[in-house]
């Protein structure tokens, strides 16, 4: 059965004409200055003005109204870490993590990242655009509005292909800014195995160019960790993406410190994710580079981590953390980026208003999108959400809770207003 929405993207009712009786969070990081009795002017799409409706200029006035009934207005959420393309499930390795077994003792035993790897290659792109959407609409139920989509589970060309086709089809189908990462450089495939080297030769000189010519790809990533890759073949794959001007990601730091956020850094790397174990040299050159750190509650949970990601560390340093659903089959099954809201400030002590800048701002910044999603301002997009809330806080405290009232995306209603 295929799963898409019960009305098309482009037949969605226009969001354009002034959006009214607002309460307005224009800039998620400052959450105390919440605008009241705001109001948003739209027209093709893009936000003409927004601020208090009391200032709200003449030529604006006029045309469709929209009554926001007083609620709480925030940018369109981002789920900047993501791998939503695959086949099958891994529930059988969330039972044996629960009798006692390891990651690697996993692995071993057939499951892992390998066992995802068998399961997409044999599904077909409209099995694996399907099996995404449900994924995908799960997640833009919760106001998400721009997400990034890694490959990783085809390790061959024509599979890695596969995935980020079927990324840039969801973007197409569900009227969502995708972003596409290339993570060939994910897991050694079972036909490598012994053999890195040469696998990271085809990633370098035969699958990053094809896929890059086939304008498939946006940034590139690499899983660097001692059950994957090296700093060296790391460094490998950040070369050729380099010499292709496509910018880099890094998998840093989620099981040892490996060195990797510094090195990804070296190449103005747009973040650096998972970070549990990274160090003091990682935070200062990420801050220097001005890379992200992306957290992810999820795997932290899922995998019942005690290695806590040096928040403290990161934030007197300015470094901007990004919080991301990181949903993938086995260590992240999580569909839901405001229950990684209220995980960040749980488990990891974020602020409210380090919580609501990682899902809006910083998260726009990990993908190369600040300059058009992540805030309400004119000129920008019309991508926001209407909360049946009261104040900002009420984003990270609810989970198991989806109080959206109405979504505005790429200047569309996807969800009527909602008393």
């Amino acid at each position: 059965m295929k799963h898409t929405p019960e009305i098309p993207f482009a037949q969605r009712p226009s969001a354009d004409g002034l959006w009214i009786n607002l309460q307005l969070l224009a800039d998620p990081a400052h959450p105390d200055v919440a605008l009241p009795d705001a109001a948003i002017a739209v027209r093709d799409g893009q936000i003409l003005w927004c601020g208090a409706a009391a200032q709200l200029p003449l030529e604006h006035a006029h045309g469709p109204r929209h009554d926001g009934g007083g609620a709480l207005v925030t940018p369109g959420l981002i789920d900047c870490h993501t791998h939503l393309v695959y086949g099958g499930q891994r529930a059988n390795e969330f039972a044996m993590r629960l009798t006692g077994a390891s990651y690697e003792e996993v692995a071993r035993a057939g499951g892992g990242i390998v066992s995802t790897v068998h399961a997409t290659r044999k599904a077909s792109d409209d099995e694996l655009f399907d099996r995404a959407s449900e994924r995908l609409l799960n997640l833009l139920a919760e106001g998400v509005c721009a997400i990034e989509i890694k490959s990783g589970y085809g390790l061959t060309l024509a599979h890695e292909r596969k995935q980020l086709r079927v990324a840039r089809r969801l973007a197409e189908a569900h009227g969502v800014t995708v972003r596409t990462t290339f993570l060939g450089a994910h897991a050694l495939p079972p036909e490598y195995a012994g053999h890195s080297g040469d696998y990271i030769d085809l990633v370098c000189q035969q699958m990053l160019p094809a896929l890059h010519a086939e304008e498939l790809i946006d940034a590139v990533d690499v899983f660097c960790e001692r059950i994957a890759f090296s700093l060296e073949e790391t460094e490998r794959v950040f070369q050729a993406a380099q010499m292709l001007g496509l910018p880099v990601k890094l998998h840093a730091e989620q099981l040892s410190d490996m060195g990797g956020a510094a090195l990804a850094a070296r190449y103005l790397a747009l973040s650096c994710d998972h970070i549990e174990h990274l160090s003091p040299e990682g935070i200062a050159a990420m801050r220097e580079a001005g890379t992200v750190a992306v957290l992810l509650p999820g795997a932290y949970y899922t995998l019942r981590d005690t290695h806590l990601p040096p928040i403290q560390g990161l934030r007197a340093a300015g470094v901007p953390m990004a919080v991301a659903t990181d949903h993938n089959p086995g260590t992240s099954p999580t569909l839901s980026l405001l229950l990684m809201l209220n995980m960040a400030c749980t488990l990891f002590r974020l602020t409210v208003p380090e919580a609501l800048a990682g899902v809006t701002t910083h998260a726009a910044r990990a993908l190369a999108l600040h300059e058009t999603h992540g805030r309400i301002a004119p000129g920008l997009p019309a991508n926001f959400v209407l909360w049946a809330l009261r104040e900002p806080a009420e984003l990270s405290y609810w989970f198991g809770h989806r109080p959206v009232r109405s979504v505005v995306r790429q200047g569309r209603i996807i969800r009527e207003i909602m008393a």
